[in-house]
């Protein structure tokens, strides 16, 4: 069994970064592959960033290309997402989400383990 918390989330202004972070409890943290989901207000949960066990292999939603980063320090059990240049059409309650396979996945059902999220929030 895998609990995942995550933390970091909050409020900032448009063009600003936050970073969230994910723990896990478990010892077989390190073969999982991670993600990143978010679901905004009146919308379904979506992609956002995946990260294979030995972060090796990373994978982006189109709409967090160039400005989000996910990593993970399998050491201390936890994933992050920096998340820079920040948009308005980020704010959403951002899940963590672990997997019992080593391949990222970009489908929710996927994924065995969330978290409880964290709400991310982007004024103009």
């Amino acid at each position: 069994q895998v609990q995942l918390v995550e933390s970091g989330g909050g409020l900032v202004q448009a063009g600003g970064s936050l970073r969230l972070s994910c723990a896990a409890s478990g010892r077989t943290f390190s073969n999982y592959a991670m993600g990143w989901f978010r679901q905004a207000p009146g919308k379904e949960r979506e992609f956002v960033a995946g990260i294979s066990p030995r972060g090796r292999t990373t994978y982006y939603a189109d709409s967090v290309k160039g400005r989000f980063t996910i990593s993970r320090d399998n050491a201390k059990n936890t994933i992050y997402l920096q998340m820079n240049n920040l948009k308005p059409e980020d704010t959403a309650v951002y899940y963590c989400a672990g997997r019992t396979y080593s391949t990222v996945s970009v489908f929710l059902s996927a994924y065995n383990y969330w978290g409880q999220g964290t709400q991310v929030t982007v004024s103009s």
